[in-house]
Formats: structure tokens, C-alpha cells, sequence
């Protein structure tokens, strides 16, 4: 049941945004549209919920509900950054905004970046990883304290492998910056 509350809440996000984006860009209807975007962190608070509740009424963890503390904590940390990067396509596509620009960073501009991204990578692994110490507290108070907390444990371990792989490939880029392309006439 868990992984159809996630598919939901991963379909409701982005039909929250189609709608909340068309509302801004086609009706025109600001306020409305920032209304229903504010609906986005209510899809991770009923999914943060029904997985608590699913846990704390015995149901035995699996990794689902590892994943649910997964998807919560990647978009709590890019949610914004998905969104703003939706916005700027469709008030180019519909609002008559500027072109977004195709930017490829080289060197230690994309060095830095990718930094940046990983930071956000980084606060996406430790709210993941706060959820789910919670959910095994809770898991636990309930009465599975037989280790049936198993799978929430791999999960954090799975948000840590995550972390450092893309912590390897920010480190590449620093170490082996990223060069421009030679130009075609020189």
C-alpha cells in the first residue's frame, strides 16, 4: 500500500504543479496559482503521515516505507529547485518570460556546482535519515523491537551509498575539471 501512496504522491506533485503553473500562466491567476503550489509540502506531510500511521498499527517496515522517507527527504531538498526550473519553462513556453538558458559550466565553475548540488543532495540524505530514525522509534514503541526495523535501516544505508557516490563524482569534477571544447576555427 505504501508504494501506491508514493506513485500518488509523485503523480499529485506534479499534476499540483501542471495545475498551479497553468493557472499562473494561462489564466493569469497569480494568488490561485501560489495557493495550489502550496499544496506540494501537504502531498510529503499525508504521505510522511500514512506511513507512520501504517507503521505505528504493526504493519511489519519494508523497504516501501524506507523509500517513503527517501522520496520525502529528495523532495523537501529539491522540490524548490524542480519547481523554479518548471516555472522558468513554462513562463517562457506560456507567459512570454526569457529563454532559460542552456548553461554548461567547465573547470571549477562546474566543480563548484556540482558542490552545490551535492549540498543539496546532503540536506536531502539528513532529513531522509531523521525520518527514518523517527519511523524506527516509532516502529519500535509499537512493539517490533524484534528487528523488523530491518529494511529502514537498509534504506538509510542506501540514502548514504547515494551520498557518497555523488560526493565521488563532485571530487572528480574538482580533481578533473570538466574543459571547454576547443573551437572549431582555432
Amino acid at each position: 500500500m505504501i508504494v501506491v501512496l508514493i506513485v500518488a504522491a509523485e503523480f499529485a506533485f506534479w499534476a499540483v504543479l501542471a495545475a498551479g503553473l497553468a493557472v499562473r500562466y494561462l489564466l493569469r491567476m497569480r494568488r490561485t496559482s501560489a495557493a495550489l503550489l502550496l499544496g506540494v509540502p501537504l502531498i510529503d506531510a499525508l504521505l510522511l503521515t500514512a506511513t507512520a500511521v501504517d507503521l505505528t498499527r504493526g504493519e511489519e517496515p519494508t523497504f516501501a516505507h524506507g523509500l517513503a522517507a527517501l522520496y520525502l527527504g529528495f523532495t523537501i531538498a529539491y522540490g524548490h529547485s524542480v519547481i523554479a526550473w518548471a516555472d522558468r519553462h513554462v513562463a517562457y513556453r506560456f507567459g512570454g518570460g526569457p529563454k532559460p538558458a542552456a548553461v554548461t559550466l567547465y573547470g571549477m565553475e562546474r566543480a563548484r556546482e556540482e558542490w552545490r548540488v551535492w549540498s543539496r543532495t546532503l540536506i536531502a540524505v539528513v532529513i531522509s535519515l531523521v525520518v527514518l530514525e523517527c519511523l524506527i522509534w516509532a516502529t519500535e514503541n509499537a512493539g517490533d523491537a524484534d528487528g523488523g526495523v530491518d529494511p529502514l535501516r537498509a534504506s538509510e544505508g542506501a540514502a548514504l551509498r547515494v551520498l557518497g557516490i555523488h560526493g565521488i563524482v563532485a571530487l572528480a569534477y574538482t580533481i578533473w575539471p570538466k574543459r571547454a571544447p576547443a573551437d572549431a576555427g582555432s
